[in-house]
């Protein structure tokens, strides 16, 4: 792991799971729970969800969103997944000495018109600055609280289970990078940034029980969350190629800077595996929303490479697609 900290540590991959696991989940008790999308508590008998996140991007506004609407959405969409209604941020803010007065209030008017849309307050919160050189603007933590109308998203997967995605991938962390590289022929390319919470609640109410797990696919992209579903596993986590929907400037973007759009983050994109004969179903109601109109069955759980994922590929041939080692997209969000 070496002595010091890399921005691989901060990859969503092997690095990061290998720091979480040796380091910082043994300091914090044996009754730590496995890691999620978020926490879950109770209050007094009631179960709650509890999430947190802190978000680095650069730049800080971008096609498609901004640092703020990014983190109202990142930690609505980290409780929405585990099929929780959330209700409550709060918003810490650390600011670099010399930050521009009007950037900070349009941050602050993005994350307000991003909470409204989806119907959850910011409520509390925190503000700090930095000294000039030391802060890259504005960081923004956010942590959420969402309470269980329904049951938690969690239930055994088996072979035979399909793998649904609300969307076109990659769109987010290939916006980003686009913008650093400055590639004209990418222009129209926009962060997918969107709260999810709506979207969800409408499939869980319609399949309550064949829903059986959901991710958001930001760091480290649909790849990184099919090799966590896979882990452990008597089965395997099978993509199929032709199913994928990629943008063709996804895809330019990824091209040339050699970029698998598997790996690429996602920011408005939910990763669900469900029953078989729910499958359909759920396609139709994700597409009867704006976010998850282009919604498509990518995969499917298969007995073959057990605790891995693959990738079945246009020409018949068979991928592997392993964790990402080191930090391929750095401070996307």
């Amino acid at each position: 792991m070496g002595t010091r900290i890399t921005s691989g540590h901060g990859s969503g991959g092997k690095m990061m799971r290998d720091l979480i696991e040796t380091i910082i989940r043994p300091r914090f008790g044996p009754d730590t729970q496995t890691a999620d999308d978020a926490a879950i508590i109770e209050a007094r008998g009631l179960p709650l969800a509890f999430t947190t996140d802190s978000y680095t991007i650069t730049p800080i506004f971008f096609p498609g969103g901004d640092i703020g609407s990014l983190a109202v959405n990142g930690t609505v969409n980290d409780l929405a997944v585990m099929g929780a209604a959330p209700i409550s941020l709060s918003c810490a803010l650390i600011l670099e000495e010399g930050f521009a007065m009007d950037d900070l209030i349009r941050i602050l008017d993005s994350m307000k018109a991003a909470a409204a849309a989806a119907s959850v307050r910011i409520v509390t919160g925190d503000t700090k600055v930095v000294p000039h050189g030391k802060g890259d603007g504005v960081y923004i933590n956010t942590s959420g609280i969402g309470i269980f109308e329904t049951k938690v998203q969690r239930r055994p997967i088996a072979p035979g289970d399909r793998v649904v995605v609300s969307g076109f991938i990659g769109d987010h962390g290939m916006a980003i990078m686009a913008i650093r590289h400055n590639l004209s022929f990418a222009k129209g390319l926009v962060s997918d940034c969107a709260n999810l919470n709506h979207m969800i609640r409408r499939v869980t109410d319609r399949f309550p029980e064949q829903v059986k797990f959901m991710r958001d696919p930001t760091r480290g992209g649909v790849a990184t969350v099919c090799n966590e579903i896979a882990e452990g596993m008597p089965w395997g986590v099978k993509i199929i190629e032709q199913n994928l929907p990629i943008r063709e400037e996804v895809k330019g973007v990824g091209g040339i800077l050699g970029i698998d759009p598997l790996y690429a983050a996602n920011e408005g994109k939910v990763l669900i595996v469900a029953s078989p004969e729910s499958a359909e179903g759920i396609v139709e109601i994700l597409r009867a929303s704006p976010e998850g109109r282009d919604a498509a069955i990518i995969g499917e759980i298969t007995p073959e490479f057990p605790g891995r994922a693959w990738l079945a590929t246009t020409v018949g041939g068979r991928r592997l697609l392993p964790l990402l080692t080191e930090e391929q997209l750095p401070r996307i969000c």
